[in-house]
């Protein structure tokens, strides 16, 4: 059964015009370029569209697969970055859209008041990054991506996106400060 094979072998079938390699990879690999699009653009819309987008050129590209390197996930999540990016450039920076709330169902409505609005504080921190900072960010504590791997995504070496990363966390502290937010608050997380 395709769903259980290596990336690389599916990327070979899907070369070969198997739609079945095509729909594995799809439905192993979309959850997280979903999440990742929508953290960037804040609109479940644009994520659909982006993720769809990352997909077709994953076919399209299929017939040059060398394989080897971060591999498929890695690639996929570059490209849904970029198309991120060229979105957001289109549109001049983000929407208005809220993203969804995520609450924990079994947390106390005290404790889940209190997560939603610092959530909402550090989605308007987001907000205010630039695109460089902002998926540093989400690619790092949001899809929890290594730094290499984040650093492949975005296309710079380690050390430039250590220092990208930096620079992000430091600006968002500034923010969430100037917002009220304190260190001991985004404990309600843990």
């Amino acid at each position: 059964m395709t769903p259980e094979l290596p990336d690389d072998e599916l990327m070979a079938r899907i070369a070969r015009g198997d739609v079945f390699a095509y729909t594995a990879l799809v439905q192993r690999h979309l959850p997280r370029v979903y999440r990742t699009a929508h953290r960037m653009l804040h609109d479940p819309s644009e994520a659909e569209d982006v993720a769809q987008d990352s997909f077709a050129r994953l076919w399209q590209n299929a017939p040059r697969w060398n394989g080897g390197g971060a591999g498929v996930a890695a690639w996929l999540r570059r490209v849904c970055a970029n198309l991120c990016f060229d979105r957001l450039r289109q549109r001049g920076r983000w929407s208005s859209d809220e993203a969804p709330d995520l609450a924990d169902p079994a947390a106390g409505a005290d404790r889940t008041a209190a997560q939603a609005e610092i959530a909402d504080m550090i989605e308007v921190g987001l907000r205010a990054l630039s695109d460089a900072h902002r998926a540093a960010i989400v690619l790092t504590y949001y899809e929890e991506y290594s730094n290499r791997m984040a650093a492949e995504i975005l296309q710079l070496d380690i050390k430039a996106f250590e220092s990208l990363l930096f620079r992000a966390r430091k600006k968002l502290a500034v923010l969430l400060t100037q917002g009220g937010v304190l260190a001991q608050d985004l404990e309600l997380f843990a």
